[in-house]
């Protein structure tokens, strides 16, 4: 199928009618995987979480876990799974595949931007007791403020193992001053990062240990036991549709949830389907919102190691190991830009995304994604095949580009990578928009990119 294209008038850049000739009303098969997906956000407030969702479906669907320690020879065909922190790696061997099979990488990420707890959390101000926090990667400050949030993360034990915990109860609040106090709210809300961002959760003074021992008793662990943590704000409100027709998605996290769901539910089809020609995988890293500098990021050697051993493991070559990455191709999958309605003349004036039309295709020249031509060409074909709608997506020569884990996969590896997503409004806000068409669209296409071709 053809991309979409924009029916407005591309030289006017206020114009507020744009539309999409494909775009449609979610049908029952979209509708399923919305649900599915909403379960997955719901079950998934922290990237560790995330990891443990994956993995659930993905065991599921006949996959084992290998963990790093251990002996890989045994672990050649099926489908396999590596968790690394926040992190995960699955992939699927055929049966009889060579060692230079070349791979099909499905990249994105696990961690979405929020608040997260200090080493020392507790703290208090003006006879409120509070919670210290700082800011993880690009927050919208102002969309946390007067929501009720709960905490999750994980805990580490004194024995070196970890607990997942989650308290989906409204615990904590950062509450808004009142117009009263600030005439000029409308004006332009700035928000200090560090007087103006501590929630509440009680009245009195600074009580130490006071927060952990209440985790404690929601992760049921002993306080005693506990020596260190990774502890995040989640937004408590549940993930829905919107719209006269609901064909929106509203939630937490989609950003980039959607991309770890689209792409485990790419590759269990992959491991029930005709053999593939290639090995697909599934790359869900940590900390693409602060640079994924990390042992559990894009730009650490995980990924490249865990491929490496699982040819090792089938009895390959370092001279096989090169060759299945020089056949093979990655599709960094992470949130994109729809065209925002009250603000238009921020985006390219020909290029204009909307929900519910496919997913897009970002290109920058400055390589902030790592698409080309040849990459295109690619995306652009799996899409044919799944019959899904895409459309391309660059941004205003004015506006400051993101970026993604694509180019880090690119030059870490070496593999040629293209850069995809749904388009959505409100990124990186507690919570985020997009088309209730468009994760059901992406995970279509994903599963032909993994599974033909």
């Amino acid at each position: 199928m053809s991309p979409t294209h924009d029916t407005h008038d591309t030289h006017d850049t206020h114009d507020t009618h744009d539309t999409h000739d494909t775009t449609v009303t979610p049908d029952a098969t979209d509708r399923s995987h919305g649900d599915d997906l909403l379960t997955f956000v719901t079950a998934s407030p922290s990237p560790y979480h995330v990891v443990a969702s994956a993995a659930q479906r993905l065991e599921k669907a006949g996959f084992e876990e290998l963990r790093a320690t251990d002996d890989w020879t045994n672990g050649a065909g099926g489908g396999r799974y590596v968790v690394r922190g926040g992190a995960l790696i699955a992939w699927y061997v055929p049966e009889g595949a060579p060692p230079r099979t070349p791979f099909r990488i499905i990249g994105a990420h696990t961690d979405s931007p929020n608040l997260r707890v200090k080493p020392a959390p507790d703290t208090s101000s003006a006879g409120w007791r509070q919670v210290a926090v700082e800011i993880y990667g690009g927050v919208p400050l102002n969309t946390w403020l007067d929501r009720d949030l709960g905490i999750s993360g994980r805990l580490t034990l004194r024995d070196g193992s970890t607990r997942l915990v989650r308290v989906d109860k409204p615990l904590l609040r950062v509450p808004q001053l009142a117009i009263h106090l600030d005439r000029t709210a409308n004006e332009g809300l700035a928000l200090d990062r560090q007087r103006h961002m501590a929630p509440l959760w009680g009245l009195g003074g600074t009580e130490p240990g006071a927060l952990l021992r209440r985790i404690a008793e929601e992760a049921d662990a002993d306080f005693a036991e506990i020596l260190g943590w990774d502890l995040m704000l989640h937004d408590i409100q549940p993930p829905g549709y919107l719209g006269a027709d609901e064909e929106f998605i509203v939630s937490p996290r989609l950003d980039n949830q959607i991309s770890v769901h689209a792409g485990v539910t790419a590759l269990v089809a992959a491991a029930t389907a005709r053999p593939p020609a290639h090995i697909p995988v599934l790359a869900a890293f940590d900390h693409e919102e602060v640079g994924s500098g990390s042992e559990s990021g894009a730009q650490g050697p995980l990924l490249e190691r865990v491929l490496g051993r699982g040819v090792a493991a089938r009895g390959g070559s370092a001279e096989d190991f090169n060759r299945a990455l020089a056949g093979a191709f990655c599709v960094s999958a992470d949130m994109s830009h729809a065209v925002h309605p009250n603000y238009a003349e921020r985006h390219d004036p020909d290029h204009h995304p909307l929900p519910n039309a496919g997913p897009v295709i970002k290109v920058n020249v400055n390589q902030r994604y790592a698409t080309d031509g040849t990459g295109v060409a690619a995306f652009a074909a799996a899409c044919e095949r799944a019959d899904v709608p895409w459309q391309p997506f660059v941004s205003h020569n004015a506006m400051p580009c993101g970026t993604s884990i694509g180019p880090i996969t690119a030059a870490r590896l070496g593999v040629a990578t293209v850069d995809v997503g749904v388009p959505g409004l409100s990124m990186h806000s507690a919570r985020e928009l997009c088309g209730a068409r468009d994760p059901g669209l992406l995970a279509r296409a994903l599963t032909h990119f993994v599974t033909s071709g």
